[in-house]
C-alpha cells in the first residue's frame, strides 16, 4: 500500500518555486528584456510595418536612415523598418516550429528508448547517431533538395535536424528516474507503457527537455537562417533575415545598414534564447532546489 503513495508529483518542483527563481535570475530576466519586445514587434509586424516590406521606391534606392525611413531602404528602395519586422515573423516561426516538430517527435523517440532499454533502445540511439553525424546544416539542404523551399518544408527539415538531438537529452533524463520508485509503483499497479512514459515519467523529466527546446529555438532560426543565405528559404518576395542579410552582402560596402539591421535583429534574438536556455537549466536543476531547501 506504501508504494502507490509514492507517485510521480514527489519528483516534480514546484510552480511557484520556479517562478520566484526565474525572477531571481539575471540571465532569464535579461534574456526576456531583450526577447519580449522582439516578439511583440514582430507579431503585430503587418499592423505596425510603415510600409509594404516588398514594395519598391525606386527613387530611394539605398537611402541612408531619415524621418521617412527610420532604418533606411534596399537596393531596390524597400522600407528596411518594415522589411525587418516582417522579416522577423518568417525567422521566428522557423524557429518555435522547428524546436517544437523535434520535441513532438524527439521526446517519445527518447521516452522509449531509455524506458524501455535492451534492443529497442539499441536500435533507436544508433539511427539517432546516424543523424546526428551529419552536420545539420548539410542535412537540412540533403532534406530541402528532396522536398522544395517553402516555410513549411524548412521548418520540416530543421526539425528533422534536431530530432537526435533531443531525443538523447530525454533518453538520458528518462534512464536517471526509470527505476525510481513512483515507476516502479506504476508498474505493480499494472499501468499501460504510454501511461507510464507520458503520465509518471514525462512530467518529472520536463526540466532538461524545456531547456533543451528553448535552446532549439535559437539554433533553429540559426540554421533556418543559413539554409535562406543559400538560397534555399522561404525566398523572395517574403522577406526573412537570413535572404535579406545575403541580399546585403552584395552592397554591404556601399550600404552597410542593410546588413546591420537584420544582423543586429538575427544575433539579439539568438544570444538571449541561449541565454534563456542557460537561464532554465540553472532554474531547473533539481540540485539547486535540493540546495535550497538544505
Amino acid at each position: 500500500m506504501g508504494t502507490k503513495e509514492s507517485t510521480s508529483t514527489d519528483a516534480r518542483i514546484e510552480l511557484p518555486d520556479v517562478v520566484n527563481r526565474m525572477l531571481a535570475s539575471r540571465k532569464i530576466v535579461v534574456s526576456l528584456v531583450i526577447l519580449l519586445p522582439i516578439l511583440t514587434v514582430v507579431t503585430l509586424g503587418d499592423i505596425i510595418a510603415p510600409f509594404d516590406p516588398t514594395q519598391t521606391h525606386v527613387v530611394d534606392r539605398f537611402a541612408e536612415p531619415n524621418s521617412k525611413y527610420l532604418l533606411g531602404t534596399d537596393h531596390l528602395g524597400r522600407d528596411l523598418l518594415s522589411r525587418v519586422i516582417v522579416g522577423g515573423q518568417s525567422s521566428l516561426i522557423l524557429g518555435f516550429g522547428a524546436a517544437g516538430l523535434a520535441l513532438l517527435i524527439g521526446v517519445p523517440i527518447g521516452l522509449t528508448a531509455g524506458y524501455v532499454k535492451g534492443r529497442i533502445d539499441e536500435v533507436l540511439m544508433r539511427l539517432m547517431d546516424v543523424m546526428i553525424s551529419i552536420p545539420s546544416l548539410i542535412l537540412g539542404i540533403l532534406i530541402l533538395v528532396t522536398l522544395s523551399s517553402s516555410l513549411t518544408n524548412v521548418i520540416i527539415a530543421v526539425g528533422f535536424v534536431y530530432i537526435p538531438r533531443v531525443a538523447r537529452v530525454t533518453r538520458s533524463a528518462t534512464l536517471s528516474v526509470s527505476e525510481e520508485s513512483f515507476v516502479l509503483a506504476a508498474k505493480a499497479r499494472g499501468d499501460s507503457t504510454p501511461r507510464i512514459l507520458f503520465k509518471e515519467i514525462l512530467p518529472n523529466v520536463s526540466a532538461p527537455i524545456i531547456v533543451e527546446g528553448s535552446i532549439r529555438v535559437g539554433y533553429g532560426i540559426l540554421t533556418g537562417t543559413g539554409l535562406s543565405f543559400l538560397g534555399l528559404g522561404t525566398g523572395p518576395p517574403t522577406p526573412d533575415w537570413g535572404f535579406m542579410i545575403a541580399q546585403a552582402r552584395v552592397h554591404m560596402y556601399q550600404s552597410p545598414w542593410m546588413l546591420l539591421w537584420p544582423a543586429l535583429m538575427l544575433v539579439a534574438t539568438i544570444v538571449a534564447m541561449n541565454m534563456l536556455g542557460d537561464g532554465l537549466r540553472d532554474v531547473l536543476d533539481p540540485r539547486t532546489f535540493e540546495e535550497g531547501e538544505s
